[in-house]
């Protein structure tokens, strides 16, 4: 089994490393702009996962006023199902719950079983649904939500 990723904050100076692996896992990707200004905000912030000394995934969250949300979420092809996504996810858990948020909320792809098999083990449950959420291609969103009170989330 391969070791642990070392799951380190996220830089501005990632932005095109992030832009980059974002083009490979999705067909609408934030550019690397959209990946500067979420690390700059002071609500937002970034987690990398390095391993074998390359950045193979990262998270990108949000606090506001005690309700969180996990904003992009990626692992490269090459690395996924090494449980990286699940280190990246609780960390980022760890972090929101730092910053003082109850509830965490995010959107996934109504076809993408793989991730949503992530969030629901992480205690995830669906809320709602966004109609036409993502462009390309065009597909509606489950969203999601998890309270961060460690007893309602695995219990």
């Amino acid at each position: 089994m391969d070791e642990p990723c070392r799951v380190r904050p996220a830089w501005p100076a990632d932005a095109p490393v992030l832009a980059s692996l974002e083009r490979r896992c999705f067909n609408d990707p934030w550019t690397g702009e959209s990946f500067r200004e979420a690390l700059d905000s002071p609500h937002s912030f970034g987690l990398v996962a390095e391993c074998r000394g390359e950045i193979a995934g990262y998270l990108i969250g949000r606090a506001i006023l005690g309700s969180g949300e996990i904003l992009n979420l990626a692992v490269a092809p090459e690395w996924r199902r090494r449980r990286v996504a699940r280190q990246l996810l609780d960390s980022g858990l760890e972090e929101l719950a730092a910053r003082g948020v109850e509830e965490v909320f995010l959107e996934v792809r109504e076809s993408n079983l793989g991730a949503q098999a992530l969030y629901l083990g992480a205690g995830f449950r669906p809320v709602g649904q966004r109609a036409g959420y993502y462009r390309n291609p065009k597909e509606d969103a489950l969203v999601l939500r998890s309270p961060l009170r460690s007893a309602e989330r695995n219990g």
